[in-house]
């Protein structure tokens, strides 16, 4: 009954379309561009609402940790790395839409319809995560570039932060070109535009994040609370600064070893699926049969899922300042 109900649709709408096409004479392009631009409309409006509510939610309601408020937090993290000009229900909706066009495509293939939900998922988690792992090795470049230019800075401090920032600048090569603009905004901010040094330490703090949140609180305090032999308390930093290399240096062996491992188990499951292909029969249970099918689609599953656990794990394994 529920077949034939949905053939009966299937009709209806084929024939909507085709009296529009040949009793009005719409032309096709214009008709799916009409439906693309009311339905981009009509979900724009929806995003928007949502996107309201989740923020006067977000402001009256303390935020629960479970799955879900971590996938928004990556989400939003993401969009703030990549600078996308999405919202979280934006990024939701075409996240949406490509899982649909997955599932439609993988189908054809594997002719399961769960079977292709789990593996366009499953592509997604993947795909989701190598995005994540790149925005956190942009993040670990940014937090090395800190500490190179806190090492040049700590040790100049004691006549003067903004000096010691001016002299360091003076040579291109000493500060990395992904922080240097934000010291020279710093500079600027102090000497041409009538900031504050507390002010314009606190601009330069939020552009280089928490890693900088320890010199830039010493050296309001220095600024403003100058005494001899002060000076001293900025050479903690470069200690600290050697510690947090020597950590990243194990730490970094053992993620090398274990992306190395997965290369080698995914390497070896490509050579068994092209020693299949090699086959006649092998090739035709694997491409034709459904149990084929299942083990090739399960194979995709698994290298997928078992990336995002290792990037995963990776993500998870973080230093903090009290751990140095």
């Amino acid at each position: 009954m529920l077949t034939k109900y949905n053939l009966l649709i299937a009709l209806a709408m084929t024939n909507v379309i085709v009296i529009l096409l040949l009793v009005f004479r719409v032309n096709l392009l214009d008709l799916l561009g009409s439906m693309y631009i009311w339905l981009r409309s009509k979900l724009a409006k929806i995003n928007t609402a949502k996107t309201a509510e989740r923020i006067k939610r977000k402001r009256i309601e303390k935020e629960k940790k479970n799955l879900l408020s971590r996938y928004n937090n990556l989400v939003e993290n993401l969009i703030d790395d990549y600078n996308l000009p999405l919202t979280l229900e934006g990024f939701n909706s075409v996240l949406g839409f490509l899982l649909i066009v997955a599932v439609l495509f993988i189908f054809i293939l594997i002719k399961n319809v769960i079977l292709s939900f789990l593996v366009s998922v499953s592509l997604t988690v993947a795909g989701f995560t190598y995005f994540i792992t790149k925005a956190r090795h942009g993040e670990s470049a940014k937090i090395d570039a800190i500490m190179d230019a806190e090492d040049l800075l700590c040790p100049l401090a004691r006549e003067g932060v903004l000096v010691a920032t001016k002299k360091v600048l003076e040579s291109r090569e000493q500060i990395d070109p992904m922080i240097r603009p934000y010291f020279m905004q710093f500079v600027d901010n102090c000497e041409n535009h009538g900031y504050s040094f507390k002010r314009a330490m606190e601009i330069l703090n939020r552009q280089l994040g928490p890693k900088f949140d320890s010199f830039a609180e010493k050296a309001v305090v220095f600024e403003y609370n100058e005494r001899k032999g002060m000076a001293d308390i900025f050479l903690d930093i470069v200690d600290e600064n050697a510690a947090l290399r020597e950590i990243n240096a194990r730490k970094n062996r053992i993620f090398r070893e274990m992306n190395r491992e997965f290369v080698i188990k995914t390497a070896l499951i490509f050579i068994f699926v092209l020693y299949s292909l090699t086959s006649s029969d092998l090739r035709k249970f694997m491409l034709a049969t459904n149990l084929g099918r299942i083990i090739n689609a399960m194979m995709i599953i698994t290298v997928c899922l078992s990336f995002a656990r290792c990037q995963a794990l990776q993500r998870d394994i973080t230093i903090k300042k009290e751990d140095i």
